[in-house]
């Protein structure tokens, strides 16, 4: 244990995903190294972000938060794009990955994360009533199931399958290739653009 502020310190990047006790102490010992103008420059980045960012009302991707009304981000204002397909993916860094290979050209809907029963995450947990919500207003005939090829995304899209195909529009998923129990940020931009062009249809 360390005096209260630098074990506070270590405490709250704990907290952090993907961060352990060890890489949390070198973290924290990190910054007490820095100059305070470095140090200030990081406080003040993450209290912008706080203040300047939330989640698009339509997509629930990150976006920058609207002065007056919904916030929407660039994508959803984007009229270029394919209204008619519609991508689910679990997290908003997915989005950059296939943004990366410049073969989707539709909208995006985020869950905001995945199904894992052990943790006690269900589908109430996630954006799933907002995407049912947004199938009924707008004009959508094709969902592409575009969650991690983990366990815990192919529960995922195993739910949401079921849940869409009744309401008649087609629901895809990915063609093999994307390696099994891996992420969609860390897939190279080719194999999953090619993997996103050799979509299949998916059997509820």
């Amino acid at each position: 244990m360390y005096a209260g502020p630098v074990q506070d310190l270590i405490d709250e990047f704990g907290r952090l995903p993907g961060i352990g006790p060890k890489s949390a102490q070198r973290i924290a010992f990190h910054l007490l190294k820095l100059p305070m103008e470095d140090a200030m420059r990081l406080s003040r980045s993450i209290v912008a972000a706080k203040e300047k960012v939330s989640f698009c009302h339509r997509c629930w991707n990150v976006a920058e938060t609207a002065a007056e009304g919904e916030t929407e981000c660039g994508i959803c204002r984007d009229t270029r794009r394919d209204t008619t397909i519609l991508c689910v993916v679990e997290e908003p860094r997915d989005i950059v990955a296939i943004e990366k290979t410049q073969e989707y050209k539709g909208r995006y809907h985020v869950l905001q994360g995945t199904m894992n029963p052990i943790e006690g995450v269900g589908p109430d947990q996630l954006r799933i009533k907002e995407l049912v919500a947004r199938l009924a207003l707008e004009d959508i005939d094709e969902i592409i199931l575009c969650t991690n090829p983990n366990i815990e995304g192919e529960i995922t899209a195993g739910y949401l399958a079921r849940q869409l195909k009744p309401l008649g529009m087609r629901v895809t998923r990915p063609a093999s290739g994307l390696p099994v129990g891996g992420d969609l940020e860390y897939a190279d931009e080719l194999t999953l653009g090619r993997a996103l062009e050799g979509r299949r249809d998916i059997d509820a």
